[in-house]
């Protein structure tokens, strides 16, 4: 949050800064199968100030709108020895509920299980400290365009919420989901997974978009550790049984989330991790 935070004071854009904070603690809840329900928040600063302050917490509070739960309280603290001039930070705690016996990951995880992608709007809340190197070093520039957009509003994008996954009727098939932040592909799905499985993900299918390969290209950076630090287009991994995933795709869509097969399950003894191939 701290490293995207910088881009927003920079763009001087900080009405949005707030969803994030609530949808980077929500989305970790629904990878748990959970419903959230309240939010606390946190905001320290050197000096506060009124306008910024608002801004956030209104961010905030639509995150908590959007996510259909409670913004319980929270806690404003200056501490102009800590944070100097206009630096501030925020921070945030969820709470969540489900039935001990619907949580997630499920023990039911068998080879050739599909990984579906849905669809992220953009970098989410991740991979920042590379995004602010390489604005530092002149490498990209916010004021780019990539298609019809600047660089800067799509890096200040605010993190998808993905609570609607909660709502569709099949989601009790689903066995697993991953919430794609710091570590990319390949660090979030092998969380899930249990011992002696691992993911298969073909490179080719996760239709990467302009944004990421614009940063790939200015950054000359290879495929792998792009996977490694940046969500590349996918925004939450579900693990469903091949022959519920049509149908699972299909009820993701009626919520306006976008899933597409991207791998499959694997046998292979020992830690969970990620193989890729067409990469």
């Amino acid at each position: 949050m701290g490293t995207k935070l910088k881009i927003a004071i920079k763009l001087k854009k900080l009405d949005s800064i707030g969803i994030d904070l609530v949808a980077m603690c929500v989305n970790d809840i629904v990878a748990q199968g959970a419903k959230p329900l309240f939010f606390l928040d946190y905001y320290a600063t050197s000096k506060l100030d009124e306008n910024k302050s608002f801004n956030v917490i209104k961010g905030i509070a639509k995150g908590c709108e959007i996510s259909k739960m409670s913004l319980i309280g929270g806690e404003t603290a200056e501490m102009p020895k800590v944070y100097n001039n206009d630096d501030f930070d925020i921070a945030g705690f969820c709470v969540g509920i489900a039935e001990k016996k619907e949580l997630l990951p499920k023990v039911n995880i068998n080879q050739d299980d599909c990984i579906l992608g849905i669809k992220s709007n953009g970098l989410h809340s991740n991979g920042y400290s590379l995004i602010n190197h390489m604005l530092e070093q002149k490498k990209i520039r916010l004021k780019s365009m990539i298609g019809q957009q600047e660089l800067g509003s799509l890096l200040i994008r605010p993190t998808k919420i993905y609570t609607d996954i909660l709502k569709i009727k099949s989601f009790k098939k689903v066995k697993a989901v991953a919430n794609i932040t710091g570590g990319g592909l390949t660090e979030n799905i092998p969380r899930v997974i249990p011992i002696n499985k691992s993911i298969l993900i073909d490179f080719k299918k996760l239709k990467i978009p302009k944004i990421f390969t614009h940063i790939q290209e200015k950054g000359c950076i290879d495929n792998k550790e792009m996977l490694r630090v940046l969500n590349c287009g996918i925004g939450m991994a579900l693990v469903v049984s091949k022959k519920d995933s049509n149908n699972i795709i299909k009820e993701l869509k009626r919520f306006k989330l976008q899933s597409h097969v991207i791998g499959s399950i694997i046998n292979k003894k020992g830690k969970p991790t990620v193989e890729y191939i067409n990469i």
